[in-house]
This record gives C-alpha cells, structure tokens and sequence, in this order.
C-alpha cells in the first residue's frame, strides 16, 4: 500500500458508518444514529495507522531530497569539470595561438635576413666586380702603355719568322 492508501480506506469506512446509519423520524435526515463502538474503532485504526503512514511520508520525502541533492551534486560536479575543461581547451588555445604568432614573426625575421642577406651578397658581388672592373681596365690600359712602349721602342718589325723564341 502506499501511505495515505489506509488512512484513505479508513475515512472512506467512517464515511460509509455514516451513510448507512439511520435518522431519527422526527429529523429530517441532518442527522444520523451511528454505532459509537464502530466509530471509536476506526478512529483508533487512524491513529495507529497515521504516524506510521507520515513518517513513511517524511522518509520518502527525505530520500527524495537526498536524491535531488545528490542530482545536484553531480550536476554540479558535471558543470564544474565542463568548466575546467573549457579553461583548459582555452588555454591550450591561447598557447596554440602565441605559438603560431611567434612562428609568424620568425618566418617574417626570417624573410627579412634573406632579402637583406641577398642584398648584401649582391651589393659585395658588385663592389667586387667593380673592384675588378677597374682592376682589369687599369692592367689593360697598362698593358696597352707596354706594347706600345715595346713597339715605339723596337723599331721595325721583322716580318720573317725568325724569331728565337
């Protein structure tokens, strides 16, 4: 039975003595003759039955809580490792993002030392074949100065080939 069911039986019994119990002639049926024996009974059945039938009902309603309060717990529990690891995710997030914005900023250091480098290196290749340049004219203006000096100096050239070398 569940609580109250017996209690619920027990009223329904008494309103049953009460129906079934005959008026008075005279009364015009407001009241009513009912064995007091039969009423006393059932009211002492109630008040055995009723502490028993409420604390069947505070217990069930304390389990419940209990229940409820241990859904709680958990839900909460549930919410706040959710919470934790959204942190995480954000935070591993966060690192990922600083990595990608530091490998960024070294791809672009990196990007600016070889325009530079490439610079440099073209800018020496040029001085140095300037350098050659000039190298080069100044020996061949000198080697012109010798030849004609040579040739202002030698005279007529023999034509033939006896030349000792």
């Amino acid at each position: 039975m569940q609580p109250g069911e017996e209690i619920e039986s027990l009223v329904d019994e008494l309103e049953q003595i009460v129906n079934e119990a005959k008026s008075p002639l005279m009364d015009n049926g407001q009241k009513k003759i009912v064995d007091s024996q039969d009423v006393y009974e059932i009211l002492d059945e109630i008040r055995r039955v009723f502490p028993q039938e409420f604390s069947d009902a505070r217990r069930i309603l304390k389990e419940e809580q209990e229940v409820l309060d241990r859904a709680q717990q958990q839900a909460n529990a549930i919410i706040a490792d959710a919470q934790q690891q959204a942190m995480i995710l954000a935070g591993d997030q966060e690192v990922v993002r600083l990595a990608q914005q530091q490998a960024e900023g070294i791809r672009d250091q990196a990007a600016q030392y070889e325009r530079d480098t490439r610079y440099n290196a073209e800018e020496y290749a040029d001085t140095v074949l300037a350098h050659l340049e000039e190298n080069l004219k100044s020996l061949t203006s000198s080697v012109s100065r010798v030849r004609q000096t040579l040739d202002e100096n030698s005279g007529p050239r023999n034509t033939t080939n006896n030349v000792p070398w």
